[in-house]
């Protein structure tokens, strides 16, 4: 959210520097979480099929990441949601 802000009042450039330190601060997080890139594109994968029950998703805008601070690691979703689908019905 801070980084949206930030873009959004122009105090980020979209340079290739910070680009770069974002690069690496993934690479970082991966590391100490202990999560393999494959393991990533599949937790990926599975939550493309169960999200998928319910709503309609940009499957190519969907984006997975992990980021932490100094105690956890938070799994980071961005997932844009085309529509709804309709309940089933319970019989």
């Amino acid at each position: 959210m801070l980084e949206f802000l930030s873009r959004v009042f122009g105090r980020e450039s979209t340079g290739s520097k910070n680009v770069a330190k974002e690069r690496l601060r993934l690479v970082l997080v991966h590391d100490r979480a202990n999560i393999s890139p494959e393991l990533l594109s599949s937790l990926k994968n599975d939550l493309i099929k169960v999200i998928s029950n319910y709503m309609e998703i940009d499957e190519q805008a969907l984006e997975v990441s992990l980021d932490s601070n100094d105690q956890q690691v938070a799994l980071v979703a961005n997932i844009p949601v085309k529509s709804m689908k309709r309940a089933k019905s319970l019989a």
